[in-house]
């Protein structure tokens, strides 16, 4: 199964020494709990399981939409 897979497990590494701090640490994961947390918090009771992705799914929609329309936190592009 690695096999199959092998040539798409350095592909970061096409990006150079620049990305790899941001790559190396979880703090994109951990503002991502951070912000479901804080937002969920202020309703703590939801009525079923699709109301609650429902939510969610708009909280990172709109961190999705921050992240394309300010500062890149990781630098895309090949020298």
């Amino acid at each position: 199964m690695l096999d199959e897979y092998y040539p798409y497990l350095y592909n970061y590494k096409a990006f150079g020494n620049i990305n790899n701090k941001r790559l190396k640490n979880t703090n994109a994961l951990e503002r991502l709990n951070g912000e479901l947390k804080r937002r969920t918090k202020k309703a703590r009771a939801y009525p079923d399981d699709s109301s609650l992705l429902r939510v969610v799914v708009s909280i990172m929609m709109d961190i999705n939409e921050e992240w394309i329309t300010g500062s890149k936190y990781i630098n895309m592009e090949v020298d």
